[in-house]
């Protein structure tokens, strides 16, 4: 299926990602907290892509859109955003990253924030949801991976990935 075929081009370009980043090459990936420091980059998205657990629902893959985010300090940003989902609806998104934590050069930690357009979750309307995220940058490319959870018969369970672009910044 061609979504898998993204799915794994996708992830082999993060791993090439990993691997090109300065000092990693021989360095042992160590976990440490990250102080806040201002930084002020725009990066843009197209989206992004996803792999759904539940894979005989016959859901979309293929995650089309354009979003935001502002990273503002080396472990905050906020983000906002439109994209076509898993049940072949528009969703807009508004909310925070949080990610204190780093291994080696993935941040980890959190996205937070209000979604809609999910028609089984508040009939379309707007909740907010808290999702795990690890994030790896070099240059002005990025890719933001995240594990939704399901939710009843409601959300849908998938490991995402969404590409990223810095707009301007450092």
């Amino acid at each position: 299926m061609l979504i898998r075929f993204y799915v794994k081009m996708a992830f082999l370009s993060w791993l090439s990602l990993a691997a090109a980043t300065p000092g990693s090459a021989h360095a042992d990936p160590q976990f440490s907290w990250e102080e806040s420091q201002p930084l002020s980059e725009l990066w843009l998205n197209p989206g992004m892509i996803s792999y759904h657990y539940q894979r005989n629902k016959n859901l979309n893959d293929f995650n089309p859109g354009l979003g935001f985010e502002y990273r503002y300090s080396t472990i905050s940003s906020v983000t906002a955003g439109f994209f076509y989902n898993s049940d072949r609806e528009y969703s807009r998104y508004a909310g925070m990253y949080w990610q204190p934590a780093k291994l080696g050069q993935v941040r980890l930690g959190l996205v937070a924030g209000g979604f809609d357009g999910y028609p089984k979750m508040n009939h379309g309307g707007w909740f907010l949801a808290a999702i795990p995220i690890a994030s790896i940058e070099s240059g002005n490319i990025g890719f933001n991976f995240a594990l939704i959870p399901a939710y009843k018969d409601r959300l849908y369970g998938a490991l995402t990935l969404q590409l990223k672009y810095k707009f301007q910044g450092k």
